[in-house]
């Protein structure tokens, strides 16, 4: 499976220039100055493009999941953001294989030859067996192993992106959660440590945001690369631990730090943002 420290084309939606245009202007002002190849994928309804975009599993294999989250089609409003896939990978040249398993692309932190999800892949596949889906999903994204961890309390979107990353074969970065009720995270840990995984922590400061669906102070949805690493930042206290961190992490990239206010109010941040692939 391709996994993100190995890609090196980033696409992102045509309509996150409308919706959020500092953010955007900062983001390819810096793409550009990184010399990191981007494009703009045509004709979408919405900005978070890693959640109906394709999973990349080699050069040329890409598996496109049904994209029918039930936080949207629960209402007529929000189904009308659903984007046409199809189209928007013919028009950019992608072939994909169409499965009809329901998957948001911010339900998968991958690597070589293993997935990291939540359980909310359960609850939008209800109709098919929990083994069977798991086998369908081994021989889709050719991996020998799918761990899961519960879904986050409070969180409706049920995305593992927002939770824990690989960082190698064998470890994850998840968000530090000491300020937070400690019985809330056994299950998340015990489902980790049961997979075999082992973990670090990262800088996690949600505690001055306005509401619930403010991400500001999620600094785990960064951007990965191959050779970047792109990093939200908040303007909060906590932003210099996270640099720190990320360049004690990853010291072979280059840490790039963009201004990320205004999507994390509506609960997403820069992975959720991009599409990045290996060309």
């Amino acid at each position: 499976m391709i996994r993100d420290g190995q890609t090196n084309f980033v696409f992102i939606a045509d309509t996150l220039s409308t919706k959020y245009p500092a953010f955007t202007k900062e983001f390819v002002s810096k793409l550009e100055q990184a010399k990191i190849p981007f494009g703009v994928l045509p004709n979408t309804k919405d900005v978070w493009a890693v959640d109906y975009m394709p999973i990349q599993v080699s050069e040329k294999r890409f598996i496109r999941f049904t994209y029918k989250p039930d936080y949207l089609i629960s209402t007529k409003k929000w189904s009308r953001t659903i984007s046409d896939v199809d189209s928007i990978c013919e028009a950019i040249g992608i072939q994909t294989i169409k499965s009809d398993i329901v998957i948001d692309g911010g339900n998968i932190s991958r690597w070589d030859d293993k997935v990291l999800m939540t359980t909310k892949v359960f609850t939008e596949n209800q109709n098919i067996p929990e083994l069977l889906l798991i086998e369908q999903l081994k021989n889709l994204l050719e991996v020998d192993d799918i761990f899961l961890v519960p879904v986050e309390k409070g969180d409706w979107l049920g995305h593992i992106d927002g939770m824990a990353r690989f960082i190698s074969k064998d470890k994850v970065l998840i968000n530090d959660f000491s300020n937070e009720e400690q019985k809330d995270y056994i299950d998340f840990l015990g489902a980790l440590h049961n997979s075999g995984l082992k973990w670090t922590t990262f800088p996690f400061d949600p505690y001055d945001n306005e509401d619930d669906n403010d991400a500001a102070g999620l600094y785990l949805n960064y951007l990965e690369l191959e050779k970047h690493l792109f990093l939200p930042i908040f303007g909060k206290e906590t932003d210099q631990k996270a640099i720190e961190k990320s360049k004690e992490l990853f010291p072979d990239k280059e840490i790039i730090t963009i201004t990320s206010n205004d999507p994390a109010k509506h609960n997403g941040v820069i992975n959720c943002l991009t599409w990045n692939i290996k060309v």
